[in-house]
């Protein structure tokens, strides 16, 4: 069976994540595939709302997708597949943080003029509407990126990725009213340019387009391999 008719029957089946795990564990490899192909834009957005970096952000997902896969058999079901495997890019990515910092400053976000609105399905007829849309998205994006980077965390995850509190709290490792505090601040410090415009856009920001999807898969699925 081809990936795409793996996809497609996962979807009609209604897969859950830890029958699909179940099943890669005894040894359907390939199903891990529905697995990347769920969270590919979830991981993105995390791993660049810390690094501010496309290219780490793409190296972070691969690296939390081969470590979630060497640990899937400890995988023990307390919380949610999808919080487990967002914790491992969310740790990834702050450890490259960190070792980071330890030899230069915080880089400040690309500025190779890509716009990640660009690949966003526009939702009306209107080509000038759609433009403003864009250009409000791009500036959202924008002004989420300079936020210090706890506040930038649990904005992506709250309002970018629509993470409820508790979920956020255990990714992150914080208490649920430290994540409400957090978000609180974070809207306080959009607010006054840009969240009361473009707060319906917010969704469309930090969009994960679909060769860097099918460039991590195929990368996963190598790295995975040479594994055996």
């Amino acid at each position: 069976m081809g990936s795409t008719a793996i996809l497609v029957q996962a979807t009609q089946e209604g897969w859950t994540d830890e029958q699909v795990v179940e099943r890669v564990l005894s040894g359907e490899t390939p199903l891990y595939e529905v697995i990347m192909r769920r969270y590919n834009q979830r991981l993105y957005r995390m791993a660049r709302a810390i690094l501010r970096d496309d290219g780490e952000a793409e190296d972070v997902m691969q690296d939390a997708y081969v470590r979630a896969y060497q640990h899937l058999s400890e995988f023990e079901g307390r919380a949610k597949f999808a919080t487990w495997l967002t914790r491992i890019a969310v740790n990834e990515a702050l450890g490259r943080v960190r070792r980071r910092t330890r030899f230069q400053p915080l880089e400040t976000p690309d500025e190779s003029g890509e716009n990640l609105m660009s690949t966003a399905e526009s939702t009306t007829p209107s080509p000038e509407r759609s433009a403003y849309d864009r250009e409000l998205g791009g500036l959202l994006e924008q002004a989420v990126l300079q936020l210090p980077e706890d506040y930038r965390i649990v904005f992506t995850m709250r309002e970018v990725e629509e993470m409820n509190t508790a979920e956020t709290a255990e990714c992150l490792g914080l208490t649920e009213e430290n994540v409400k505090v957090r978000l609180h601040r974070a809207r306080a410090m959009l607010r006054r340019e840009l969240y009361e415009q473009v707060g319906a856009a917010t969704a469309g920001a930090f969009q994960f387009h679909a060769v860097r999807c099918d460039r991590v898969v195929n990368q996963v699925f190598r790295t995975i391999a040479a594994l055996h």
